[in-house]
């Protein structure tokens, strides 16, 4: 395609923008690049015959099925045009431009084996004026339409959501940063030079060739990938060499923040976000690593996968920051934080917002600005460690922003403040959205005839080491809570109230004599907990009172009564960057363990359904040490995908309560055993008229209750009880014999492939994850069991016919000779083999797999894929085995046309 328009719209001695590229990649890319110009909009792009096709969206694109955005149609783009970020100076498109999204795309129908094919029908659907397309970005998935509009001129189109899994209200365009740099467009108007460094290279002298200007550029965007431009080598050279040299620290307390009742006056703070979760302490020393609470817990065990991931981290440091669970809207949430037991309980992240020791150099006595400034320096490729950015804007700004975002609060530094561990200095401030305070548990009540085990709980504060009576709080509990909690309350007990002089819990401005029966269950005051209240009252009461959480982090003695301190509040009304635009919702990540590592019992609620995980340290895989834990962690990990070939299908349990080297045994028969939330299909054989109930698998909790009980490997009839005797699919099984090689199956899984396409067939390859491999054709449901066979049958005897010296069709085992069986007979009722994505009871752990026909070729093996990789693989690839559930074959028509031809 031409690139003339292009050309002579810009021009290039004041333009950092590309102007060619070669596309060498194997699949077709996209970009949308975010362009703030005379009017913003979003620039959608779509790689086709070595050029970006290109469309102005004013509104930018939307996940809403019902929303349909105009995209005005503009000219072509070079194909280096996806990487370009920065600001174009002046003329045409003149303003500031980041990628906001990019990856790669297909059509999302009859799409080809190849990137030429998938090019060439994309060119086709374009001139009919309708394009129907799968995108697989970082922040757009799934299918989308492009059409052109009537009535909007030539150019004028329309680009949409389909209805699917990806679909969404949430209004994507607040995700506002871009995926290579991680900039605002504010950002990088700001700070565009890193682009202008690959464009100088552009305007000297041609001594270099367009490949290594190309990849120079590349670079350069790789460097600007954090949030803030890092410090040069040598401006962290110089802050290095004002720090003393010290030992690696052992045990440092954190420095503290003075609570105050308004934001602070001035421009020389910095402003923060106040996280709602654990403060904590990483030391980092030479891939060991220990986060320590405030009070010098450590947090190894609760908080693993923050460990491992600063284990990744090659350096020396001391870290300052708050381990938080954030929700779907980006905002910490404490109470899950407290709940948080393994990585199925939500998304955990390391906010780390100050440096105290680096590289064998102490930092306390150096002012904050130069520590954030090394903290930037420092590159975690982990996502679950994060910058907890400073903002250096007018407090009250960003605080009515915190306000808006339903956050906890900020928290104010002086910019030249240094670090006095363990002082509460009013160098750090803290303001509150809304009254919060620690407080000492002193006691509980009981109201009698209660079912609960507590109706509320007695709360303190120390004053001057006395114990200061703050209310009681009744509300923030489910039973769950109440009943753990109860198991830290009974060692407490105590006959002697903690306070001097005894509250009377039932009139909180009045006190009992000391003596007096009390309707308290006293306790020793250890324990601490987190309680919100709107306010206090003359007597230091609260009022309406929620229980947050408990507060393992903090010791009792250290809890004292936070009384804001008068500050003059400031005029500043300066519109500033909100805070919004920091704490970005958290995007779907893929799905993490179930099961945390220590916990040899553990209970999970699935599907609204509580279930039980039991002997979770039990080896499965004894040479390579895999638990059940791990089998059951994967299966979470991967249901979404293995789900639709189990879903609604009787399941044919074989488990393997020791592992792959104990006794198995079949256990199809769940009556009177299954939970009864499960669903079970009701069976009766002919050969012995006894009624039997088959469990049924309908989502994640039948998954795992099965994985719970041993079943290494899931095992589906081939049709689900809706249409019992018409199986989905139909089944090709290559199982090798004793003479065959795999390259042997190789050999007959793509004489299978001709076969087929000879018959107009598409078939779809999976390994077996034992010896041989698997090809599915659809069926759609539209055949009985016997008519799937007898296609089965005729496939096989004709894939036997040309490869007779390595294949059989013998049923009887010594009649094969040693030969490859050419299984048919897996598709009569009730047959299984294992489901795609299934693990195997086989040595190393492996995974029937789906692949492409390209990768059905000599050096394929079955240890290719295994619990280990899987994952990975699905991330990339997705689910390629989709179609085994789409339509189905014409199975009379292909019957009939193969008659035909004979």
């Amino acid at each position: 395609m031409s690139l003339d328009t292009y050309k002579q719209k810009r021009n290039f001695k004041e333009s950092p923008e590309p102007t060619g590229g070669k596309a060498n990649s194997k699949q077709l890319h996209f970009v949308i690049q975010k362009h703030d110009a005379t009017n913003l909009h979003y620039d959608f792009r779509l790689e086709m015959d070595d050029v970006l096709k290109s469309w102005a969206v004013p509104k930018g694109p939307s996940t809403d099925p019902s929303v349909k955005r105009l995209a005005i149609m503009v000219e072509d783009h070079p194909y280096d045009y996806r990487e370009f970020e920065g600001v174009i100076p002046s003329g045409y498109g003149a303003g500031t431009v980041i990628v906001w999204d990019e990856g790669y795309y297909e059509p999302a129908e009859d799409a080809g084996k190849t990137k030429k094919a998938n090019d060439r029908l994309l060119q086709s659907q374009l001139k009919d004026g309708k394009l129907k397309i799968t995108l697989h970005g970082e922040k757009l998935k799934g299918d989308y339409a492009l059409v052109k509009a009537k009535g909007r001129g030539d150019n004028g189109w329309l680009l949409f959501k389909i209805k699917d899994e990806y679909a969404s209200k949430t209004d994507i365009t607040r995700k506002a940063r871009s995926v290579i740099s991680d900039k605002t467009l504010d950002e990088m108007a700001k700070d565009p030079g890193q682009v202008y460094e690959a464009n100088e290279e552009q305007k000297k002298p041609a001594k270099k060739s367009t490949a290594t200007v190309n990849t120079s550029k590349k670079q350069l965007v790789k460097k600007a990938s954090a949030k803030k431009k890092a410090p040069l080598k040598n401006d962290i050279k110089k802050i290095l060499a004002g720090a003393p040299p010290g030992k690696f620290p052992s045990a440092i307390k954190p420095m503290l923040a003075t609570l105050i009742k308004e934001p602070p006056d001035g421009d020389d703070w910095i402003c923060e976000v106040k996280w709602d979760g654990y403060r904590t302490l990483a030391y980092i020393n030479k891939g060991k690593v220990q986060l320590q609470s405030r009070n010098n817990n450590s947090f190894n065990e609760k908080f693993y996968p923050i460990v491992d991931a600063l284990k990744q981290w090659d350096g020396q440091a001391v870290l300052d920051g708050e381990v938080v669970v954030l929700d779907d809207k980006g905002i910490s949430d404490f109470g899950a934080l407290q709940n948080w037991r393994s990585e199925a309980d939500g998304n955990l992240f390391f906010y780390v917002f100050d440096i105290l020791w680096l590289d064998g150099k102490k930092l306390e006595d150096l002012p904050l600005l130069k520590r954030k400034q090394l903290l930037e320096h420092l590159q975690f490729n982990e996502s679950s460690i994060r910058l907890s950015e400073g903002f250096g804007e007018p407090a009250e700004d960003f605080f009515n922003s915190a306000q808006q975002l339903g956050l906890e609060g900020i928290i104010a530094k002086k910019s030249t403040s240094v670090y006095e561990p363990g002082a509460r200095s009013s160098a750090w401030l803290k303001v509150k959205v809304n009254n919060r305070q620690e407080m000492v548990i002193a006691g509980y009540t009981k109201n009698e005839d209660s079912p609960r085990v507590f109706s509320s709980l007695v709360m303190g504060v120390y004053n001057k080491k006395e114990l200061q009576y703050m209310g009681k709080v009744g509300t923030g509990f489910n039973a769950a809570t109440r009943k753990k909690m109860m198991k830290e309350f009974k060692p407490r007990v105590t006959k002697k109230s903690p306070f001097r002089q005894e509250p009377d819990v039932n009139k909180p401005s009045r006190f009992k004599p000391v003596g007096n029966d009390a309707s308290v269950t006293w306790l020793k005051p250890e324990l601490v907990c987190e309680v919100k209240y709107t306010e206090l009252t003359k007597d230091g009461v609260m009022r309406h009172p929620v229980f947050i959480g408990m507060r393992s982090d903090k010791d009792a003695s250290a809890v004292i009564k936070e009384t804001p301190a008068a500050t003059t509040k400031t005029t500043s009304s300066t519109k500033r960057k909100k805070i919004k635009e920091m704490v970005t919702p958290t995007s779907k990540q893929e799905r993490k363990s179930l099961l945390n590592p220590t916990d040899k019992t553990q209970q999970k609620k699935l599907n609204g359904h509580e279930l039980n995980f039991t002997n979770l340290d039990k080896i499965y895989w004894p040479k390579e040490k895999i638990s059940k834990r791990d089998l059951i962690n994967y299966y979470y990990q991967v249901a979404a995908f293995i789900l639709p070939y189990l879903k609604d299908r009787p399941q044919s349990m074989n488990r393997f309560p020791n592992g792959i080297n104990g006794k198995s045994f079949y256990y199809k028969d769940v009556s009177g055993s299954a939970p009864g939330w499960a669903s079970t299909y009701k069976y009766r054989r002919e050969e012995d008229n006894r009624l039997r109930h088959y469990l049924v698998a309908t989502n994640e909790a039948s998954l795992l209750y099965m994985a719970n009980l041993g079943c290494i490997e899931m095992n589906p009839w081939s049709s689900r009880v809706n249409k019992e005797d018409n199986p989905d699919w139909c089944i090709i099984d290559l199982d090798p014999g004793k003479k065959n090689s795999f390259d042997d199956v190789i050999a007959a899984a793509l004489a299978t492939k001709t076969v087929l396409e000879e018959l107009g067939v598409q078939g779809y390859p999976k390994t077996s994850g034992s010896t041989g491999i698997h090809i599915y054709i659809p069926l759609g449901a539209r055949y009985s069991y016997e008519q799937s066979k007898q296609f089965a049958a005729l496939v096989a005897q004709l894939v036997q016919e040309r490869l007779p010296a390595i294949t059989s069709v013998e049923r009887i085992i010594k009649n094969r000779k040693g030969k490859m069986y050419i299984d048919f007979l897996q598709n009569r009722s009730h047959a299984t083999v294992a489901s795609p994505y299934s693990l195997r009871p086989k040595p190393g752990a492996p995974v029937s797999m789906p692949l492409h026909w390209e990768e059905v070729k000599k050096g394929l093996a079955i240890t290719d894929f295994t619990i280990y990789n899987a994952l990975d693989r699905l991330k990339s690839e997705g689910d390629i085995f989709k179609p085994v559930l789409g339509k189905g074959i014409n199975l009379t028509k292909l019957i009939r046309d193969f008659e035909e031809k004979k």
